[in-house]
């Protein structure tokens, strides 16, 4: 017999105990928990046999037999180019970030300022999709680190936070995910990651909170061990941002 709901067979990767709990957990009894399987983000193994171009013609065929259902007329001139609109949308836009060839290529550079002190990049615009409901996340990402000898061009910094916003996620795992690219590209454990987003799933159904924000941060190396290096970035964080 069938169980109520749809099963997530999701076991632990070795990240952390908690994962365990998750096993044959069904849809119905999480509800709206706000939880997640793993760090990273689950894909299938065939998740890019298919072109770009035959997932957006699937896509549009299915997101058409969604529009028939709930009623709507596609021969409508405002409707019919919806289901290719949406297609293109999810594969080449919003969802991009789930092809690893997309991953920004971040080249290092030598320090040759010998500039030792914190690099904060703050107000990086994050937008992402919640997995749970397929709804819009909406914030500002700040990011630092401590330069190992390398230094990374600004952009970069942007591109990476894009990069994984766009995919379906939960946002703690998207914090951790920058945080880990950061330290792999810099070399460096020193790197902190800010991230203070608002949640359509809160906002626009369930609840229906529309002031709350959630806050998630993830600090390695001296972020981490030192005080008073973790408090001066959350200092600088909190600073108006420059004017232009």
């Amino acid at each position: 017999m069938k169980p109520n709901g749809t099963s997530l067979n999701t076991r632990s990767n070795g990240h952390h105990p908690a994962y365990d709990l998750l096993h044959d957990v069904t849809v119905d009894e999480m509800g709206d928990d706000h939880v997640a399987s793993s760090i990273e983000t689950p894909l299938r193994d065939d998740a890019f046999d298919l072109s770009d171009e035959a997932k957006m013609d699937l896509i549009e065929g299915h997101f058409r037999h969604i529009m028939n259902i709930l009623g709507l007329d596609l021969t409508d001139d405002s409707l019919k180019g919806t289901p290719r609109r949406v297609a293109k949308m999810y594969v080449k836009e919003i969802f991009s970030g789930l092809d690893p060839a997309k991953k920004p290529q971040a080249a290092l550079f030598e320090n040759k300022y010998q500039y030792n002190e914190m690099l904060v990049e703050k107000g990086i615009t994050v937008h992402s999709h919640c997995e749970h409901h397929f709804v819009p996340i909406i914030g500002r990402a700040h990011v630092a680190y401590i330069s190992s000898g390398k230094v990374i061009g600004l952009s970069k910094l942007n591109r990476i936070v894009q990069y994984f916003a766009k995919r379906p996620q939960v946002q703690e795992r998207l914090t951790v995910q920058i945080a880990n690219e950061l330290k792999t590209v810099l070399e460096t454990e020193d790197v902190a990651v800010v991230i203070d987003a608002r949640h359509l799933c809160v906002s626009m159904r369930g609840v229906q909170d529309v002031n709350s924000s959630t806050v998630t941060v993830h600090y390695g190396g001296k972020f981490k061990e030192d005080e008073a290096t973790r408090q001066e970035f959350l200092r600088h964080v909190s600073e108006p941002t420059a004017a232009l």
